[in-house]
């Protein structure tokens, strides 16, 4: 009974809040795996038996997991949506995850990389593929899901700019700059043959040499196999954080990098103003020890 309505659930944040499908999966993870602990307290099945106090049960059993704040706040995110939904659609008449607390958590200033480092990477041999990820995820600010996912109508090269859907299935419209449409256009070539090569008959993008679209875990090994050239862990993220940590830098405006990066609330962004003052301490006193 308690799964049936996990199923339902996700297919109303799916069609109604237009959540990413690695959100959704995020989501059926967390609510199966509390419905399994549940499911293991004295055959607990019905809604009306779970009470706030096998809540908070479950988050002491994450805790004693060694499960990060972070992560016990996610799961515990999902559950609380759950059980609001099931209640404004009175499947259930009380909340159970009413008045349970958070963990605290601590703030966490992103890590970024620096020009340099950037630099670094970008003349390490990159075939012309590799170059157009880094250009989009460092160049544009892209989410790793958002270049996966784009195809050749999100790519505008007279004009300059790529369309992409981020979270929540928003859309935005972020400008490139000369070396990425250069190393656009380099791929496009390759890109041409290997169509021609498996006799493909698709828009996506970005195509690997075994015909193959690029996945995320492509992305995620790529990226820190550069990492390792530096001696530092990165992902395809720290490219993103250093992005608009570098646009904040180099005097944009807060409200311009609050829509490239495609945050629906500016005090999100707020974080790399953070990023830029501690980076700018750390200069000072540098050259002034």
């Amino acid at each position: 009974m308690l799964i049936q309505y996990i199923a339902e659930y996700l297919e109303y944040l799916q069609a109604e809040r237009g959540l990413s499908q690695n959100t959704i999966d995020a989501y059926r993870r967390d609510l199966t795996a509390f419905c399994d602990y549940i499911l293991g307290l004295d055959n607990i099945d019905e809604f009306e038996k779970i009470k706030r106090s096998h809540i908070n049960y479950y988050i002491k059993e994450l805790h004693d997991k060694n499960y990060s704040p972070t992560s016990i706040t996610r799961k515990l995110a999902a559950i609380r949506g759950w059980f609001r939904w099931l209640s404004a659609n009175e499947i259930i008449k009380n909340d159970p995850s009413t008045g349970v607390e958070l963990p605290k958590l601590t703030k966490k200033l992103p890590k970024v990389m620096t020009v340099s480092e950037i630099e670094k990477i970008l003349t390490n041999h990159l075939n012309d593929i590799e170059s157009v990820i880094l250009e989009l995820l460092y160049g544009a600010g892209l989410r790793v899901s958002e270049l996966v996912n784009l195809d050749m109508n999100n790519i505008e090269l007279s004009s300059r700019y790529v369309r992409c859907t981020g979270k929540g299935s928003k859309e935005r419209i972020i400008p490139i700059g000369e070396k990425a449409k250069k190393s656009i256009l380099k791929y496009l070539k390759d890109r041409e043959f290997l169509l021609k090569k498996y006799k493909l008959e698709t828009k996506h993008f970005l195509i690997k040499d075994n015909g193959h679209f690029v996945t995320r875990q492509d992305v995620y090994v790529f990226i820190r196999k550069q990492g390792e050239i530096l001696k530092k862990h990165i992902s395809p993220h720290t490219l993103r954080h250093s992005f608009a940590t570098h646009m904040l830098e180099n005097g944009a405006d807060l409200r311009v990098v609050q829509e490239l990066l495609g945050h629906s609330d500016v005090s999100t962004t707020q974080i790399y103003t953070h990023v830029s003052k501690k980076r700018l301490k750390e200069v000072y006193f540098s050259i002034n020890k």
